[in-house]
């Protein structure tokens, strides 16, 4: 006679086998439900006015940089022509733009921020105070702290929040803002209006963007003098005129070279820099120093970046 407990070993075991195969069959049909419900929970488009940074990568002082800008945003600031450039970072009381009376006329009795006063504060309050950004829009542009420069044919893709975005021309950048990611930006737009997060305008006259290193500063770092001197697409002065700097400017040198020779101010020189923040050429007779630049190599040897 065979046992009941021998009778029933068979049954447990075929018991066992439909019962991971029930189990099995469960989490299959529970895998796509898993996966929708993920793909639901999925972060919403940033709301409209939202200013934080919008996509990850930004580094602290950037995010900083957001934030400090983004409280101005929440605290109602105005747009004030000439705003914020005063003789510290902050909120200044702007004035009359002589290309727009009309729009600007209350400018003077505002405290807040042009484009580029707004860069400059947020900045300054991302580094602790330190005036990393003095300057008009071009200036931030083109600023000697660029650790990363990105063509408007590359649009938004390669860029993180806290980078800046520039409208103009390379003779004449009239706008600069902050991008937080997602295809938005927090700018000080135009008189009549308060500081606002936009969506960024990829239209014809945006230029590009640039990334702020907002540590030491590498290169050969020098000072110009003189006021609305030309850089030059080639070391020549019929050659394109590339920006001109509006008054003393910190600049950073990559090689320099003899070619044509200059007078100007009462001084003669054929030595030429290259500037690799402007992809442009100056003759040395405007930069502070000797005529060859100590310490800066011969561009034989140290080839312009192309």
């Amino acid at each position: 006679m065979v046992s009941r407990t021998g009778l029933n070993r068979p049954l447990n075991a075929r018991a066992l086998i439909t019962r991971a195969l029930i189990s099995l069959l469960a989490v299959l049909l529970w895998v796509p439900v898993a996966t929708s419900a993920t793909a639901q929970a999925a972060p919403a488009a940033p709301a409209a006015g939202d200013c934080r940074p919008l996509a990850p990568g930004a580094s602290a002082a950037a995010e900083r940089a957001i934030a400090a800008a983004c409280a101005e945003v929440a605290a109602g600031t105005w747009y004030t022509w000439g705003g914020g450039h005063g003789a510290q970072p902050g909120p200044t009381y702007g004035m009359v733009d002589p290309s727009d009376p009309e729009d600007s006329k209350h400018d003077p009795e505002r405290r807040g921020f042009d484009c580029s006063g707004l860069v400059r504060h947020a900045y300054a309050q991302a580094t602790g105070g330190s005036d990393i950004l003095n300057g008009v829009a071009s200036q931030q542009y083109y600023t000697h702290r660029a650790a990363a420069r990105f063509t408007a044919a590359q649009g938004l893709a390669p860029l993180l929040p806290g980078d800046l975005l520039a409208w103009g021309t390379k003779k004449d950048l009239q706008h600069i803002a902050i991008y937080l990611g997602a295809g938005k930006m927090v700018e000080a737009k135009e008189s009549g209006t308060k500081l606002m997060v936009s969506d960024v305008r990829l239209n014809g006259s945006y230029f590009g963007a640039v990334r702020v290193n907002t540590g030491a500063v590498t290169g050969h770092v020098h000072q110009t003098w003189g006021t609305d001197v030309w850089t030059k697409a080639q070391p020549s002065l019929g050659a394109d005129r590339v920006y001109a700097f509006p008054y003393s400017t910190t600049i950073r040198v990559q090689c320099q070279k003899h070619a044509e020779n200059v007078i100007a101010e009462g001084y003669e020189n054929d030595v030429w820099s290259y500037l690799p923040d402007y992809k442009a050429w100056v003759t040395n007779i405007y930069i502070k120093g000797p005529a060859w630049l100590a310490g800066v190599p011969d561009c034989k040897e140290a080839p312009p970046t192309p």
